[in-house]
């Protein structure tokens, strides 16, 4: 416990109010959705500097502002150069490559999920179904915000985890059965407002470490521990040489973008030829967030052992308890705010996304039509499961991580953009691909990446902890390489 009585009575106050601010953009955005199709991707035309801030808000989400930094904290430089420069260079040049093409398919085929721009690009049902299956996997997603805004909210309030995770769960989840994309844009938009001004004030916290200059502060690093201080940390388990740190971000980065909670927020353009200020707003906003992995730099260097009143920090706490304990009441409660608001964008779009398919894409084919009539409240429902799913997963995230719940979820996270990468990279360059050729690149994908982690298989994998970027790096190449081959060899004769 370490929050002050002030610091826990100023943001009971604070986080109620912005509860009760989220709640009217919610109502707001729930009055003009009329339809499924509604709360999927939304009917009000909004601005495209809008949308995308609404990207970058749930683009970056508490992994970027909370967990990330922390292996910042306990690997050093090695990370920030993984986290803050190659893999966001390699996400932004994707996101400008597929958005365009997505948007433009997306519309011609009127799809509202991943799955179904899947199914309908390549007019099959089955690989519609088998991606909306697939997608359950990002409930690793949900678990890893929900656990890293619990320790921020926890810390914050001194309250026992268990307590806020449940808060958290039933706020979150229960305003999202009503408000759906049109309400996702207002709040993301607030969210990443509050996030940028967050991420600001975080980046310039550790000035004063940098009155040597960038070599002060690597002196600093490395009389904590040579490795913290070096390009490569042969003591990490994510960045021990160029290949993880470089290669293997530069091929997650460029597949990373095809999630449904990102790339089909392309759908909510109206007007597709406003693309371009959507990806320059997104992408000029989130160049700012992706720095705020320094941080965790500046928390290693105010706990050196990385402990706090005797007590061994956990990967995942390291953050929350450097924001409650490096500023005063009024700022700390503006990052916190921050560190939530990165957390619930996301978590929002993660939510909205996934129960959307599964009413659309697995309960509609199952029970053949008769869901339709009822999908708003069959949604809702489907919300009320997720809910209760993610909550269990994170309580035993919370308890008993394995290093960090991000393993956990890069593992979920990366198989499912794994197997997601060829058929959307085909889908949009590619004519008259043979749903065959991609249907078992997307299966070959997802066997590899757990093939490879949980057999234990290239020396990377041989820690007690493993990178789950390797695995999912080589299934991506492995995927597309099958992928291409079997569309070469099937591709359908063009008619003269």
């Amino acid at each position: 416990m370490v929050a002050t009585d002030d610091w826990v009575t100023y943001m009971w106050i604070l986080l109620a109010c912005y509860a009760f601010v989220i709640l009217f953009f919610v109502m707001r955005g729930a009055k003009k959705a009329n339809s499924i199709a509604d709360y999927a991707v939304g009917n009000i035309g909004f601005s495209p500097w809008v949308v995308g801030l609404s990207l970058a808000a749930s683009m970056t989400s508490a992994a970027t502002f909370i967990i990330n930094p922390g292996f910042i904290a306990l690997y050093g430089v090695s990370g920030v150069i993984s986290f803050a420069v190659v893999m966001p260079i390699a996400i932004f040049g994707s996101l400008i490559m597929f958005t365009k093409g997505f948007a433009k398919h997306g519309n011609v085929v009127k799809a509202t999920t991943m799955a179904q721009w899947i199914g309908r690009r390549y007019e099959s049902k089955n690989y519609a179904f088998f991606f909306a299956v697939t997608a359950m996997l990002l409930i690793t997603f949900i678990v890893l915000i929900n656990v890293g805004v619990t320790q921020v909210i926890s810390k914050s309030l001194n309250v026992e985890p268990f307590y806020v995770l449940l808060g958290i769960t039933v706020f979150v989840f229960g305003y999202m059965m009503f408000g759906g994309a049109n309400s996702m844009v207002y709040t993301n938009t607030i969210q990443a407002v509050i996030m940028f001004v967050v991420a600001i004030i975080l980046i310039t916290s550790g000035r004063e470490y940098f009155e040597g200059g960038v070599s002060g502060i690597l002196k600093e690093l490395s009389n904590i521990d040579p490795n913290l201080s070096k390009a490569t940390n042969s003591q990490s388990f994510l960045f021990r040489d160029y290949f993880e740190i470089v290669v293997v971000q530069i091929v997650i980065g460029i597949a990373i973008v095809c999630q449904p909670h990102i790339i089909t927020k392309s759908l909510l353009l109206k007007d597709q030829t406003k693309v371009n200020s959507y990806l320059f707003s997104a992408i000029a906003v989130m160049v700012v967030f992706f720095m705020v992995v320094v941080v965790g730099l500046y928390a290693r260097l105010t706990f050196p052992e990385l402990t706090v009143m005797g007590k061994t920090l956990k990967m995942d706490e390291i953050i929350p308890t450097y924001v409650v304990t490096k500023f005063s009441v009024g700022v700390g409660m503006v990052i916190v705010v921050g560190l939530i608001s990165a957390g619930l964008s996301t978590l929002e779009s993660l939510i909205q996304s996934l129960s959307i398919t599964v009413t659309s894409d697995i309960l509609e084919p199952i029970f053949k039509g008769k869901v339709t009539n009822n999908s708003f409240m069959i949604n809702k429902i489907v919300i009320l499961i997720l809910a209760i799913v993610s909550f269990v997963l994170s309580w035993q995230q919370i308890k008993s991580p394995n290093v960090s719940v991000a393993i956990f979820a890069q593992n979920g996270v990366y198989a499912y953009f794994a197997a997601a990468f060829v058929p959307v990279l085909f889908g949009i360059f590619l004519k008259d691909v043979p749903v065959s050729a991609v249907f078992i690149a997307s299966i070959m994908a997802i066997v590899v990446h757990f093939g490879i982690y949980y057999g234990r298989l290239t020396p990377y994998m041989q820690e007690p902890v493993n990178n789950p970027g390797v695995s999912a790096a080589i299934a991506i190449v492995v995927s597309l390489i099958v992928g291409y081959v079997l569309y070469k060899l099937n591709r359908k004769p063009v008619l003269v």
